[in-house]
């Protein structure tokens, strides 16, 4: 039997995919020399949109765990309402 925190990461990490493949995110910019002419040669600008980016991929990531706790709560909740 696997263990219940790899159980749970591994379907965390599938959440993920599913909810990236629904969406198109970008990627860090590594130099500020991205496509954005705001970025290129401020690095205050490049410091922000990689702040951007990162949150979004922080809130995918929010997104993915309250899915899964949801659904976990949904399975524990369900024999029991079979019993009556």
């Amino acid at each position: 039997m696997a263990d219940p925190q790899s159980a749970r990461r591994q379907r965390l990490h599938e959440l993920v995919l599913a909810l990236l493949s629904q969406r198109e995110l970008e990627l860090l910019d590594e130099d500020g020399s991205g496509s954005s002419a705001a970025a290129q040669g401020n690095p205050a600008s490049w410091l922000e949109r990689n702040r951007r980016v990162v949150q979004r991929y922080q809130a995918l990531v929010r997104s993915a765990a309250t899915l899964d706790a949801l659904v976990e709560q949904e399975a524990r909740e369900l024999p029991s309402s079979h019993q009556l």
